[in-house]
Formats: C-alpha cells, structure tokens, sequence
C-alpha cells in the first residue's frame, strides 16, 4: 500500500508561481511512473502531468506546458509541480498518482492506483 500526501497549494494572484510537493511512503516509490491531475468544482478529474520513474521523461497537458514542470527526487521519494505563470482556469483541487506497473506514463486516470487527498490551489483574478 502507498500513501501519498501533497502539499504547497494555497491562494495566489494571476501570474503567480506556486510549487507542489507529493511525498511517497509504503512502497519503492523509484519503480513508479507518477502523475499529477485536478478536479475544478463540478468537472472531471483531468490530466496535467506525468513523469516516468527515471525522471527523464515527461508528459504534459497542452494547456500547462511551458507553464508547469513535473520533476522528482528519487532520494526524498517526492514529486513536485512546478506551477508558474498561474491562470484563473488552473484553479482546482491538484492530487498526485502512482501509475499502476507501465513501461509507459500514462494520462489515464483509471491507470493509477494511489491517490493522494488533494491540496486547493485557487488563483485569484
């Protein structure tokens, strides 16, 4: 069983720059393709960015690339999101995944099988 917890959400102005953490326990988290996804009120959850057990290989939503960047640290057993550039429409509830065994990252929800319980990111205005 793997437990994710994200953090670094939080209230912030258009243009601003925020930065996720997602700290892994409970497995070999170096063995797991990650991802990050979110959920806007009343929407489904979406992909934003995944990122392959190595590091050297990501993936990103059209709508984020150039903005945000997935990195990890195999060591800390951490993911992160680099948000820069924020917009209105990025507000949303941001979770992180483990991708269930794939050579492959994946923008398939349905293709995770951990979850973290989420953290707010709301840009104002």
């Amino acid at each position: 069983q793997v437990q994710l917890v994200e953090s670094g959400g939080g209230l912030v102005q258009s243009g601003d720059s925020l930065r996720l953490s997602c700290a892994a326990s409970g497995g070999d988290f170096s063995t797991y393709n990650m991802g990050w996804f979110r959920q806007a009120p009343g929407k489904e959850r979406e992909f934003v960015a995944s990122i392959d057990r190595s590091g050297r290989d990501a993936d990103y939503e059209d709508s984020v690339k150039s903005r945000f960047t997935i990195s990890r640290d195999n060591v800390k057993s951490t993911v992160y999101l680099q948000m820069n550039s924020l917009k209105f429409e990025d507000t949303a509830v941001y979770y992180c995944g483990v991708q269930r065994r794939d050579t492959f990252t994946s923008r398939n929800k349905f293709n995770y099988a951990y979850w973290g319980q989420g953290t707010q990111v709301t840009v104002d205005l």
